[in-house]
């Protein structure tokens, strides 16, 4: 099993932002990048943009206007199927084969505005969605597969995933509804959020930052919704490099036109 590179960007518009993409894939050179909310359809994907920063194999799972999931690789993908995880069957979950592990690329939901799932349909949607991952997950511990979960997971799981853990324990995102959902899904895999397992947890980490902020790195208002996780079959794997073999391409925040997430990339070692 050769080593390779992965990298997860929540890109908010792949046609929009394929240039930005480009640039940062010349500083970057990931083997595989995993993309969330590409907001098109399957054949309005960009691929050949992405050829020609050296990219020759493509998954990708599109919807119209909203959504949509896609996996860029310079490393041959096993399309593995769908397996029916979101609720509304929207475009936000893929699963492949790459480089001796099960990809799952994800795009929770965000959830809106109010964490009740008796009045707002948006969180409820989310809830049931965690749900179901902690069931299938659950279900599949006892393989020992060669799992690794990557995307977009709207949730800032721990007290230094967000800017105020105090401020927003209420909000959308960091809730303790939300945070124990993902939780039990951690152990029901039994997997690695690997920015945790080597950045020690009183390190504030962040991923996404609100477009609201007039001045985003002055305020650094930041939330870690973005995500690697590992089964233990593949967590010596990506853990090779340790603390140097994990970066948030923070910067990216800072370009012109820029997703309001940055990279995320980790390298993984030969197995």
């Amino acid at each position: 099993m050769t080593a390779f590179s992965l990298a997860s960007w929540n890109i908010n518009s792949v046609r929009l932002r394929a240039p930005l993409v480009a640039e940062w894939v010349k500083l970057a050179n990931p083997d595989v990048l995993c993309l969330q909310e590409i907001k098109c359809q399957n054949h309005e994907f960009p691929e050949a943009a992405f050829r020609e920063m050296g990219f020759s194999h493509f998954h990708v799972r599109g919807q119209k206007g909203m959504h949509g999931v896609a996996i860029a690789s310079k490393l041959p993908l096993d399309d593995l199927g769908d397996e029916g995880l979101c609720p509304r069957e929207e475009a936000r979950h893929q699963r492949v084969g790459v480089a001796g592990v099960e990809l799952h690329n994800f795009y929770i939901p965000a959830g809106g505005d109010e964490p009740n799932v008796e009045t707002n349909p948006r969180f409820a949607h989310k809830m049931e969605f965690l749900d179901r991952l902690e069931r299938y997950f659950g279900d599949r511990r006892a393989e020992n597969a060669p799992l690794v979960l990557v995307g977009d997971f709207n949730i800032a799981p721990y007290e230094h995933d967000v800017w105020s853990h105090k401020q927003l324990l209420k909000v959308v995102s960091h809730t303790p509804v939300e945070t124990e959902a993902l939780e039990r899904i951690r152990q029901a895999g039994e997997f690695s959020d690997l920015a945790r397992e080597v950045v020690p947890m009183d390190e504030k980490v962040y991923t996404w930052w609100s477009y609201r902020a007039r001045d985003w790195r002055k305020a650094n208002r930041g939330r870690r919704l973005d995500h690697i996780w590992a089964a233990p079959s593949v967590k010596d794997r990506a853990l090779a490099s340790g603390r140097d073999g994990f970066k948030v391409w923070e910067d990216l925040r800072g370009y012109e036109k820029p997703s309001d997430h940055a990279p995320v990339v980790m390298q993984f070692g030969a197995g």
